[in-house]
């Protein structure tokens, strides 16, 4: 028990109210993990909390009165403490009509699931478990306090809070839970963007998210909130002429988890969404070809614009909607060096339109390959070996994160005696390519090359 939570717990009692560190803090004092958060429960109205807390806290704030929680910190600890609750819920609002409890048990009642709604009762550290939380951690199962449909009418949210505490915790969800879920998903278009954007990415950043995301897919809810997922789940032909795209995303999700460390320290978000949205264009552009097989010609481009049209609609920030959407343009680039000899150009290329995202596209490229031939499989690693021992060699000599052209605008312009303009920047990417095909050049061969490139304009003949 952490010693602040001791030492709120008898401020409280000294004040005549009690107080009960509640939820996740629990459930994960009694599985020893880090606790993460420090929420409580309290008798106390908010301005009878902040009275509490008055000369103790070093720094208290009303995170929102009309939910009766009050914040506060002490030194490094961060804690949150809310008056008891009952809440009832409009079914076409998103918020809840909260009304201050009164009672520790009435409040446990209203949460999540069983695992979630143990308290301990401070300072003395009794343990009040009117649902049975205890049971349910011990067969690491997630089933709700009330019924699953009662509690995901109240707040829809829960459905992905299953699926993450599956990925989190390893847990199995009811099946009485999973029904539920199937019959409610609709009701989670209620929920805003961002809320479900904080649940998948703390499904992806779990130790287990393929646990979770197979129970969104099975169950339909991420029909609701991530189509592209479901889709992946083409019917394969009576042929079998094309392996399932939907286990392959999953298998490739993990193998890039599995590599994550120095060069890519995990969990990083970027690698995982790129991994799970990889594949999201190939729906769209499977075609049965005359001779048999099948094409997904261009998905990685398709892919790329789906997957940054689902990541907006989640609210996800834009730099990382452009780094996964790039990832997703880019993972098919090496399978073109397996086929022939890249030139050093090629690779300047490769690194050049990886930009900062090279590490995380070494991984993604690395992870794609799950076929079950060994033989290939080798050949494929051997090959992107040396690719990188390419990219390695070239960057000693050349720099290659940074490359530019040798001569920058002001060079440009002083040569050409041009003013800033269109034709600066044409001038600018020609040397750039000239660069990439070449490598480092000194500066009397740029300009050379500038004036040879000029020359044959038409703007420099008027």
């Amino acid at each position: 028990m952490p010693p602040v939570a001791l030492e709120l717990g008898r401020r409280f009692a000294a004040a005549g109210h009690a107080l009960a560190l509640v939820g996740g803090s629990v459930r994960d004092l009694v599985l020893r993990r880090p606790i993460t958060d420090l929420d409580f429960a309290t008798s106390a109205l908010p301005e009878q909390t902040e009275a509490v807390l008055a000369g103790w806290a070093d720094a208290t704030w009303d995170l929102g009165r009309a939910y009766g929680t009050v914040g506060a910190r002490r030194g490094d600890d961060v804690l949150e403490i809310t008056t008891y609750r009952s809440e009832d819920y409009d079914p076409s609002s998103r918020k809840p009509q909260v009304a201050y409890g009164d009672t520790l048990a009435g409040d446990l009642g209203r949460r999540d699931f069983r695992v979630n709604a143990m308290a301990l009762e401070l300072p003395h550290q009794q343990l009040v478990d009117p649902f049975g939380g205890l049971d349910d951690l011990a067969a690491a199962v997630l089933r709700t306090p009330g019924t699953p449909q009662a509690s995901f009418s109240d707040d829809p949210l829960r459905m992905l809070r299953a699926a993450r505490f599956a990925a989190q915790l390893g847990f199995t969800v009811a099946p009485p839970v999973q029904e539920a879920m199937r019959e409610m998903a609709d009701r989670l278009t209620i929920v805003s963007a961002e809320r479900v954007r904080v649940e998948l990415e703390k499904l992806l950043l779990s130790p287990r998210p393929r646990a979770g995301l197979s129970l969104l897919v099975d169950t339909g809810v991420a029909s609701v909130v991530l189509p592209e997922l479901p889709a992946l789940r083409l019917e394969r032909d009576e042929h079998h002429r094309h392996k399932d795209v939907y286990e392959h995303t999953l298998t490739v999700l993990e193998q890039a988890i599995a590599m994550e460390g120095d060069a890519v320290p995990g969990p990083d978000l970027v690698l995982r969404l790129a991994a799970l949205l990889h594949d999201v264009g190939k729906p769209a552009t499977r075609r049965f070809e005359p001779g048999g097989g099948v094409s997904f010609h261009h998905h990685e481009v398709v892919g790329a614009k789906l997957a940054a049209r689902r990541m907006k609609a989640l609210r996800f920030d834009n730099e990382t909607t452009k780094a996964v959407a790039r990832l997703v343009e880019l993972h098919l680039r090496f399978h073109g060096y397996g086929e022939g000899v890249w030139t050093d150009a090629a690779v300047r290329r490769y690194v050049v339109d990886a930009g900062p995202l090279l590490s995380r596209l070494h991984l993604l490229t690395r992870s794609d390959t799950t076929t079950r031939n060994a033989r290939k499989a080798t050949r494929l690693a051997r090959a992107y070996d040396e690719l990188e021992q390419r990219i390695a060699a070239l960057q000693e000599g050349e720099q290659l994160a940074a490359i530019r052209p040798d001569l920058d605008g002001q060079a440009i312009m002083a040569e050409l005696g041009l003013a800033p303009g269109p034709l600066v920047g044409k001038a600018y990417r020609h040397l750039l390519e000239h660069r990439m095909q070449h490598g480092p050049q000194d500066p009397d061969a740029a300009r050379a090359e500038l004036r040879r490139w000029w020359a044959a304009q038409p703007q420099s003949q008027g």
